[in-house]
């Protein structure tokens, strides 16, 4: 029982610190060895740190650190070409001003879709949207729940073949690759996508009915036009994003299916199998392919294209060392005796393994305040006992893969995560503001696509 107290303990301090602002970095490995001691363990403090937490998180970054460097670099370049912002502009004037919402959620989309960082997307996107706004007379606080809807929920979770690293976070484990349950995957983005819209909508209407304008925000230095005549042309900005989406379908589905790679069976490969490292491949030779031709096509573009790979590089590290250090901390949790009760509690929640998933990684992405961190400590302490569970009924991995991904982006968007609060910053908006908002269109209607996926998997099985 005292151990059970430690890991409780452990959890509601870790995210109670770090909603509270201390970096992970340093909380993840206090917390775990926290539960150490309460477990009565105090002589295992230093080899648990050691061996278990450190060991987890390198092994965390060996896998997936290619993925977030690259997709830190493309998301950078997009940005500095001024491709994104021919995207959203583009975008708007198709759809029209009268339908702002609608327009913000298809930018954003379109862009994370494609493999642009959320942050990025929101810096570029939020100046377009606040002018636009302010001219119709729509309130400014629905601009961060359009962001969110449009940056992570159906494109970050749902949709098939999302470069998003929460879309490639399961595939070692299932043998799966990014495009896993294609049909109910987009079944559940398109509900996420027209319930948060219409959801946005009708909640802009009526305050507008009432009367609520833009409101009087200050100081906000927009100047979304600002060169826009030297922006590259759409068809080209959006190429980047249309060899990402390709060549990763083309690399999972041909060219990858079709090689030899029988010397992975080797030591010094891992002994491992095709199956758990092409989906991870086809999105890393994608990205290099799409960096290679964002360099190129707009050399002529750059100020110092030098510079904006550096500052792609250096901004992907403390996103995966923050991931990574909650890694290392599920995994010390997981390797406690009183863990057996708490793994037990979550297989017991139902006999299906889809609902015990989607249960275990929800309440982990909301703990940890990370969709990526909550899922790999779910999958990396769980995901083993999932599949057995899968094989023994004839259920799908597939099917594994993609309810373990729509779970990471129910809970984690709660208001001590880190992209909720990046944006309500870009933004200069507060909690009370906009957070009602974001938390309907990130959350509830997310959970309400993932019950749907989950009663369609059950019983018509993985398509």
């Amino acid at each position: 029982m005292l151990g059970v107290i430690g890991i409780i303990l452990s959890l509601g301090l870790l995210m109670y610190l770090a909603y509270r602002g201390i970096n992970v970095l340093v909380l993840a490995p206090i917390m775990a060895l926290l539960a150490v001691l309460i477990g009565g363990s105090a002589h295992l403090l230093l080899p648990t740190y050691t061996q278990v937490f450190m060991k987890e998180l390198g092994g965390y970054l060996l896998k997936f650190f290619p993925l977030f460097m690259l997709g830190a670099i493309f998301g950078k370049l997009m940005d500095d070409s001024g491709s994104a912002k021919s995207i959203a502009h583009w975008i708007v004037n198709k759809v029209g001003r009268d339908r702002a919402i609608l327009a913000i959620v298809l930018s954003c989309g379109i862009l994370t879709y494609g493999g642009v960082s959320l942050f990025v997307v929101a810096f570029a996107v939020y100046p377009i949207g606040a002018a636009l706004f302010r001219e119709i007379g729509m309130p400014k606080r629905f601009i961060p729940g359009a962001i969110a809807l449009g940056s992570f929920t159906f494109t970050m979770t749902a949709f098939p073949g999302t470069p998003a690293i929460q879309n490639a976070i399961p595939a070692p484990f299932f043998g799966t690759n990014t495009f896993a349950a294609p049909g109910l995957g987009t079944i559940g983005g398109l509900i996420m996508m027209i319930l948060g819209t219409l959801w946005l909508h009708s909640r802009a209407k009526r305050a507008m009915a009432a009367g609520e304008g833009y409101g009087e925000h200050t100081n906000e230095n927009l100047n979304p036009d600002q060169d826009s005549a030297l922006l590259p042309s759409f068809f080209i900005a959006l190429l980047p994003i249309l060899l990402v989406i390709g060549l990763n379908a083309l690399f999972t589905y041909v060219v990858f299916p079709g090689i030899d790679a029988s010397y992975l069976a080797e030591p010094k490969y891992g002994a491992t199998k095709l199956s758990a490292v092409a989906g991870l491949w086809s999105i890393i030779v994608a990205l290099i392919i799409a960096i290679l031709f964002i360099v190129i096509v707009h050399w002529q573009r750059w100020k110092n294209v030098v510079e904006s790979l550096n500052a792609g590089t250096m901004g992907s590290l403390l996103p995966i060392f923050n991931t990574a250090s909650e890694v290392g901390y599920g995994n010390v949790i997981a390797s406690l005796p009183a863990f057996v009760v708490v793994k037990d509690a979550v297989l017991g929640v139902s006999q299906n393994p889809l609902i015990s998933e989607a249960v275990a990684v929800n309440v982990l992405a909301g703990i940890t305040g990370s969709a990526s961190g909550g899922m790999s400590i779910a999958l990396s302490t769980l995901g083993a006992k999932y599949l057995e569970l899968a094989n023994a009924i004839g259920l799908s991995p597939e099917l594994l893969h993609r309810v373990a991904v729509m779970s990471s982006g129910c809970f984690d968007s709660l208001p001590h995560n880190g992209a909720v609060i990046t944006l309500l910053g870009i933004c200069r908006l507060t909690h009370k503001q906009s957070y009602f908002d974001i938390f309907m269109v990130s959350v509830i209607i997310p959970l309400i696509a993932l019950v749907t996926v989950i009663t369609l998997g059950s019983l018509f099985g993985n398509f």
